[in-house]
């Protein structure tokens, strides 16, 4: 395993982040999660390097698309996901230097097909 191929995972459910973090596993990445804003701004913190962030924007207020921004400065691809499908939220997505958007509930295959589509090993 790869420096390359940590993705940080951000969502106000842990059951979310566990679930989504043994995904990730099973397909060999490493992941990093966050809950809340200040462990999303504690990760952006640290000198590690990311290949991925997969945001889910449920229960952020809008200091998440700061979070959006800094990992787009930082090279690091990045995917929304959401509750549900809108255009205003795939509009705000882009503008703050997502990839794409993603509706919950997520297809696994479709999730994992994305993740190795945009990491770079």
């Amino acid at each position: 395993m790869t420096a390359s191929q940590l993705i940080l995972a951000i969502d106000r459910n842990q059951r979310n982040l566990e679930l989504l973090g043994q995904f990730l596993q099973k397909e060999g990445y490493e992941s990093v999660s966050a809950s809340s804003q200040e462990e999303v701004d504690a990760v952006l913190d640290q000198q590690i390097s990311i290949a991925l962030a997969l945001v889910d924007i449920a229960g952020f207020d809008s200091r998440i698309w700061q979070s959006c921004e800094q990992l787009r400065d930082k090279g690091v691809p990045l995917l929304v996901l959401s509750a549900r499908q809108s255009a205003a939220i795939q509009q705000e997505s882009l503008v703050h230097g997502a990839r794409g958007v993603l509706v919950k509930p997520l297809v696994v295959k479709e999730l994992i097909s994305l993740v190795r589509s945009l990491i770079v090993e």
